[in-house]
């Protein structure tokens, strides 16, 4: 049984984990850590990581950028390998993570989702055959009226996972109504749609000559980020210090043998 803190428990995502592992023989929250304590969980909940006394294998982060610095330290004293969740770090934060990292397991991703990280080893392996027999590519993105980000960073990350596949960098393009010229081949266009309750919808497009191939992948809740942190919880144990991504998560799972 794995043992797990969960950093930002009292979050939104933090009560989505604490469900899934309730119905999830293979790990446990030990322990919580949330400056907002007015919510009642099955497990003992600190207001600040340091503060925290409770023996654990992992701790899964959801919590605020500011809390980051802290939880960081925490990992390096006790040795604890991190699931790193929370976006918008600093660049000085991500230089710290890398840092880190040398010290202690830490698997940070753009996006937790398995669907999402399959779909982008399936890109590659599209882009390598469709991009080179001239198709152009593009990604729309849909997310609900509050995102305030655009384009989202599951986007982008989309996109770099095609440019790895490529001897060649794509141009991203955002915006094509301040130009009047036709599209350049060597070019993937990003598109943000933001309307409603749309927990996130992200479609590539190949448009070649006389057909189209379209990958998408829908998320219907947030659950979906839950559980791929919680499946990265239970594969970080036991690994060594260095940077993982859920890519190794789904290796190691054999989705591709």
């Amino acid at each position: 049984m794995v043992k797990m803190i969960m950093h930002g428990c009292n979050g939104k995502m933090g009560q989505v984990i604490s469900d899934l592992c309730k119905e999830d023989s293979e790990i446990e929250i030990v322990a919580g850590i949330d400056p907002y304590t007015g919510v009642n969980n099955p497990y003992p909940v600190f207001q600040n990581i340091q503060e925290c006394n409770v023996t654990a294998d992992v701790i899964v982060d959801f919590a605020a950028v500011f809390a980051v610095d802290d939880l960081l330290d925490y990992c390096v004293t006790h040795k604890m390998p991190v699931v790193l969740c929370t976006t918008g770090l600093s660049e000085e934060q991500l230089v710290r993570v890398e840092e880190t990292s040398k010290q202690v397991p830490i698997l940070k991703s753009a996006n937790m989702s398995l669907g999402i990280n399959i779909l982008m080893d399936l890109l590659q392996k599209v882009a390598k055959v469709l991009a080179t027999a001239g198709f152009d590519m593009e990604i729309v993105e849909k997310h609900h009226n509050q995102k305030v980000d655009a384009p989202s960073g599951t986007a982008l990350a989309l996109a770099d996972s095609i440019n790895e596949a490529l001897e060649y960098a794509y141009e991203y393009k955002y915006d094509r109504t301040q130009e009047r010229q036709k599209r350049n081949q060597q070019e993937i266009g990003i598109h943000a749609v933001r309307g409603g309750t749309l927990v996130g919808e992200h479609e590539v497009i190949f448009a070649g000559k006389d057909e189209v191939i379209e990958l998408k992948h829908t998320a219907y809740s947030k659950a979906i980020f839950g559980k791929g942190a919680v499946e990265a919880a239970k594969f970080l144990v036991g690994k060594p210090a260095g940077k993982y991504e859920m890519k190794d998560v789904i290796a190691a799972r054999s989705c591709f043998e």
